[in-house]
């Protein structure tokens, strides 16, 4: 297994406990792969590696998304979306997001999975090269736009798999956001994000009502706290509260759900305020975020 999975410092009988425990652990994650082990070059797709640590595990696991693979000497390309994992720490996470970029061409020994959606990476990457994964990877970097209708030009962004625009929200620029997802899907949230464009005077008041109901006297706890060595603070108004608040982002999803995201116009020290709820029920839910 890797290199980086040693501990440092460890007495003699620590470390050889350490090292069975993670090389037991590695071995029971490896048994959900095929035995063979192939030469792999891959395209990576918009996020790098990123870890998800269970609880008190000496190890994380490890993964990052694949848009397509081959053996090195196979003729085979396969399309589908495949993640490539392995377990690791912190500081093979950290080594993996610089070897293994976003869009990029690896090339690593691994373990395919029998449904072929996973990879086990068995050693450390490094850049591959081949023509026609040279020319997947071009395309997908290509911006993909949508051109909706009464709210403009939509642009993909890859890392979360959603279309922005900027819209105009009371003489204000915003980003409005909907899923990629299925055509249908999409347009219905196009539909939904029209229906709130169309009443957002009535909107923005009731989002604001809704978040200074919910969260003014948590500001006045937060301001007095910050403003305490200074000699005190000023209780900030609901009025006030509504007027700081910057709209920032609006996402909408096709059942007419929606997220609220403004900037906190310094009334918790630039953390955000999130409202959450839908055009049937109106806004139901405000937060500190960040």
């Amino acid at each position: 297994m890797f290199g980086f999975l040693k501990r440092k410092e460890e007495k003699p009988e620590e470390k050889a406990r350490g090292k069975d425990a993670r090389s037991g652990a590695f071995q029971e994650f490896a048994a959900q792969f095929g035995p063979e082990e192939l030469s792999i070059l891959a395209v990576t797709g918009a996020n790098g590696f990123s870890g998800a640590r269970m609880g008190g595990e000496d190890l994380w696991r490890l993964s990052t998304g694949l848009t397509a693979w081959m053996e090195e000497d196979g003729p085979d390309i396969h399309r589908e979306e495949t993640e490539l994992t392995t377990l690791g720490d912190g500081r093979l996470l950290e080594f993996l997001r610089q070897r293994a970029r976003p869009d990029f061409i690896l090339k690593f020994r691994g373990r395919v999975s029998q449904d072929g959606r996973r990879i086990l990476l068995l050693d450390l990457p490094e850049p591959g090269f081949d023509p026609d994964l040279k020319a997947i990877l071009e395309e997908q970097k290509k911006p993909v736009t949508q051109w909706v209708d009464g709210l403009g030009t939509f642009t993909l962004d890859r890392r979360v798999k959603w279309f922005e625009a900027e819209v105009d929200w009371l003489g204000q620029d915003v980003r409005l956001e909907y899923d990629q997802g299925p055509e249908e899907d999409m347009k219905a949230a196009q539909a939904q994000a029209k229906a709130l464009l169309a009443g957002a005077a009535d909107w923005d008041r009731r989002v604001r009502e809704r978040a200074a109901d919910e969260l003014l006297e948590l500001a006045n706890d937060w301001s007095q706290e910050i403003e305490d060595e200074d000699g005190g603070a000023k209780p900030v108004t609901r009025e006030q509260f509504m007027e700081r608040m910057e709209p920032e982002a609006i996402q909408m999803d096709k059942a007419g759900c929606f997220q609220f995201w403004f900037g906190d116009g310094g009334l918790f020290c630039g953390h955000s305020i999130l409202v959450t709820g839908s055009l049937e029920k109106g806004p139901e839910r405000a937060s500190m975020e960040g």
